[in-house]
């Protein structure tokens, strides 16, 4: 259903008075369309009393820190690079099921630093209504740190934000959903530095090649590329698949495969038994 220009106006309108309600905020900002909603509005409302926060890691692909750079320069917002060290947490390294859990809450706890040095009232993340259906187990370390989530607290969906970051003129509106390295790694096997170079580099690669939404699930010596089902044949095209092939080596890959299936969210997810978090 194609949403009216009045009822995006008054969703936007409404997730204004939402944000300036808070009086201050420490915006959790990764760079993404939905993180990148709530920093622009906050900083619209809130003006100095919104400081965004972006966590590098290993897990953070170089392409989605410049990204965040390079947004946060054009919203004229306050944005502090913070180093993070999940991967050094044997907890985090070990790619449990929980792994999402022990990332969120070693960035919650950067934040709730920053927040008391800073003297802000709230932290805030980009959560929106269809983050709830899959499983997410960062979900619980938002609301072990109390953090508010304006977006999901109004029930916008992704729909809804891409409607709201068109109509302020973000450039980032229909960028693809991103997700941290690790989440291209099996759970069970755990998580290097070593790996998530191999993945970034890959993938980036990928994207130099015009694969806009692209995913590299790293299976040890097995590459396995998911894209949109309407990019599969471009990638069997003999110019793109002999570049895939010689650049998937060039990263450590022997064997380089294609998902039948096509890109989808958390593929990994899908061996998991009746797991969710409908929490909220």
């Amino acid at each position: 259903m194609v949403m009216s220009a009045n009822a995006r106006t008054s969703r936007l309108d409404e997730l204004r008075l939402h944000i300036k309600s808070l009086g201050s905020a420490l915006i959790c900002f990764s760079g993404g369309i939905d993180s990148a909603l709530v920093l622009a509005v906050a900083t619209e409302q809130l003006g100095e009393l919104a400081i965004g926060l972006t966590a590098v890691s290993a897990s953070l692909p170089e392409g989605e820190r410049a990204d965040a750079e390079r947004l946060a320069h054009e919203l004229k917002a306050n944005v502090r690079f913070v180093e993070s060290h999940e991967i050094d947490k044997p907890l985090y390294a070990r790619n449990a099921e929980d792994r999402c859990f022990h990332c969120k809450t070693e960035l919650y706890e950067l934040a709730e630093h920053e927040r008391i040095q800073l003297g802000l009232q709230y932290i805030v993340n980009g959560t929106n209504s269809d983050d709830t259906g899959d499983y997410r187990p960062g979900l619980v370390a938002a609301l072990n740190a109390r953090v508010r989530s304006p977006l999901l607290e109004l029930g916008l969906s992704k729909a809804d934000v891409r409607a709201a970051a068109q109509d302020l003129g973000l450039d980032v509106w229909d960028k693809p959903a991103a997700a941290c390295l690790s989440s291209r790694i099996p759970y069970g096997t755990s998580v290097t530095k070593e790996r998530l170079q191999q993945i970034d580099k890959f993938e980036s690669g990928l994207k130099a090649l015009g694969f806009r939404q692209v995913r590299v699930r790293w299976h040890d010596q097995i590459a396995r590329i998911e894209v949109p089902l309407k990019e599969l044949g471009l990638t069997l095209e003999d110019q793109n698949r002999e570049k895939i092939v010689a650049m998937g080596r060039e990263c450590g890959f022997h064997f380089i495969t294609l998902d039948l299936v096509g890109y989808r969210m958390g593929s990994h997810n899908e061996l998991l038994q009746g797991k969710n978090l409908k929490l909220l």
